[in-house]
């Protein structure tokens, strides 16, 4: 489209030029030639008051050589005989043919023959005999086209100037075009890859600009949807998963006896099955962006009691104590609910799934000016490769878990700019600090807490 475009603005503007400049040349030049006899004519007549005093051949000799014309050989008087037996004068150098001064002196008016070298200019000049004499002015071909190459080089740079500035202006149009259009289709094609964050400049004219509102449009419900999928396998994830974990620990407190065995048999199969449900799900669904903005989040605080409330009732009836501190008012973040549900439960289930009954568990709720961090931490036993835990979601490791739960936590934290860390607790156990940024931007470090057990103490956290 954009050559298209300069071709096209090509084509026009060369017809345009060429009808203005070559009548404008033709003008030029008739204009240079006009002024050339103008100026001859005039020099001619100065002759007419001598002829008209006198005939005589030395008066007009001289007269003749007191001009720039006859000086230079360029102006010539044909004077007919006067009276009877009367000679004809020719003084100066004839140039023009005897038929062509007869025919000058027969219509009385001035004429142009042509000649070697140039033009010679004919104008006739009544005598006081009532005879008609001729001035003969020699006009050379350089003054005749003086300035005329000069004005057509002038009007063939202008008509050159004209055509590259239409064309710098057609492709500058035609990118403005095209580059929309170009932009619009690399975009359907990361779509189509999968790229799901890729939008349009709505820009361009205003089909395309229209076109990449429908498209950005079109994008944004497919994000919506995919969402909406999103949601359904992380809540598949914890409406199954916190179950399963109460039936489990249930199970385990059914004593011995073959009915007992079928249960907790069962139960470990049903969770087997539905950790292969999630694994799959989790690896077929898109990559995309947590949305941010002030629009989007929910209050962790209020989260984080209702969760908290469901997972206590679990821990009372294990003899778990628990804390929880941080969430007296509301803390805005720019999480989805649903993902951070599924980020506490996921933790509070590795709590009661990888801790002994009657290991005490914390949650606390920090609320900066930057960023949000959430603590949950235990007096377990701890784990011994935080690095490896934090991978266990692409490790395949098989001790009984998903290897989900720490790489849903971690994905969460990282789309608001944030991260997750492990380390020791003040419990003695395990500590899993959430840094959930506000603007977008990336954490600094912290530095490594403490234990306040020395004797449960194991190596500082990366």
């Amino acid at each position: 489209m954009r050559w298209a475009l300069v071709k096209v603005s090509l084509a026009v503007t060369a017809m345009v030029v060429i009808a203005f400049a070559v009548p404008l040349g033709l003008v030029v030049k008739e204009m240079a030639r006009d002024r050339a006899f103008s100026n001859a004519e005039r020099r001619g007549a100065g002759l007419a008051p001598v002829l008209a005093i006198t005939t005589d051949r030395t008066e007009l000799e001289k007269a003749v050589a007191t001009t720039e014309d006859g000086a230079a050989g360029r102006l010539a008087v044909h004077v007919p005989p006067v009276g009877t037996g009367g000679e004809a004068l020719e003084i100066g150098t004839r140039r023009a043919r005897a038929e062509e001064l007869a025919a000058t002196r027969s219509l009385g008016r001035a004429s142009i023959a042509e000649v070697p070298g140039g033009y010679a200019l004919l104008q006739p000049t009544a005598l006081s005999s009532g005879q008609v004499a001729v001035v003969e002015l020699f006009v050379p071909e350089e003054e005749v086209t003086n300035g005329v190459a000069t004005a057509w080089l002038v009007l063939a740079g202008v008509g050159v100037a004209l055509i590259i500035g239409s064309l710098a202006v057609a492709d500058r149009l035609g990118v403005r075009m095209v580059r929309p259009a170009q932009r619009l289709a690399g975009a359907a094609h990361e779509l189509g890859e999968g790229r799901l964050g890729v939008r349009v400049a709505e820009e361009g004219p205003p089909e395309l600009k229209s076109a990449a509102v429908a498209f950005n449009s079109m994008a944004d419900q497919v994000i919506q949807l995919l969402a909406n999928e999103r949601e359904l396998a992380a809540d598949l994830s914890h409406r199954l998963r916190t179950p399963l974990t109460v039936l489990r620990l249930n199970a385990a407190s059914l004593g011995s006896g073959p009915a007992a065995d079928q249960t907790r048999a069962a139960v470990e199969q049903l969770e087997r099955e539905v950790d292969t449900i999630i694994r799959t799900a989790r690896e077929a669904k898109p990559q995309t962006t947590q949305p941010t903005g002030p629009g989007a989040g929910c209050d962790a605080a209020e989260v984080v009691r209702e969760r908290m409330e469901f997972w206590s009732a679990l821990a009372e009836d294990e003899g778990r104590l628990v804390r929880l501190a941080g969430v007296e008012g509301p803390v805005r973040i720019p999480v989805a609910r649903p993902e951070l549900v599924a980020a506490l439960d996921a933790l509070l289930g590795n709590v009661f799934r990888h801790t002994p009954e009657g290991t005490a568990f914390s949650v606390d709720v920090h609320n900066g000016d930057d960023a949000v961090i959430v603590l949950v931490s235990d007096a377990g036993p701890g784990i011994a490769d935080p690095a490896a835990a934090l991978a266990r979601g692409n490790s395949g490791t098989r001790d009984g878990s998903t290897g989900l739960g720490l790489d849903i936590v971690r994905r969460m934290a990282e789309a608001t700019g944030g991260d997750v860390r492990i380390g020791n607790s003040v419990l003695g156990g395990t500590e899993v600090r959430i840094w959930l940024g506000l603007g977008g931007g990336h954490p600094a470090a912290p530095q490594p807490r403490r234990s306040h057990r020395p004797s449960r103490r194991r190596a500082p956290r990366r």
